[in-house]
């Protein structure tokens, strides 16, 4: 089981996110904005962070970027998952640090298979009934 960070600034998106991470086993931690979702990085650790774009404050290509940058949160795989769908959006969210780029809408499978790719094998598997 991984802890993992969802940063989002919508409420149904930020649930819908957190069915499907706690349904694959795992703990979740969340933000609704950029600057919030630093801080709880921060303070944290997660495993992982699933962080949208568009959002207020700070948005999602600056907050990783901030991510990237910092000694302690560096490590750490973020996964941008937002609406911008542009190869240009994919290509800046990579340069700015993010490990995988899943946009919006996107399917439970979509979701299962990055978390584990980027967690491990067996992270992002459903367990069995």
């Amino acid at each position: 089981m991984a802890r993992i960070l969802i940063v989002d600034d919508s409420p149904s998106q930020l649930m819908g996110i957190q069915r499907i991470v706690e349904k694959l086993g795992h703990e979740t931690l969340t933000a609704e904005d950029g600057a919030a979702g630093v801080e709880v990085a921060k303070a944290q650790l997660p495993d992982l962070i699933l962080m949208d774009v568009v959002m207020p404050n700070l948005n999602g290509f600056q907050a990783t970027r901030t991510l990237s940058r910092e000694s302690t949160t560096r490590d750490i795989p973020v996964v941008l998952v937002t609406t911008k769908d542009q190869d240009t959006d994919r290509m800046w969210g990579m340069r700015q640090g993010a490990r995988a780029y899943l946009t919006k809408p996107f399917s439970e499978s979509d979701l299962s298979d990055v978390i584990g790719r980027l967690l491990g094998d067996e992270a992002g598997l459903v367990p069995e009934a």
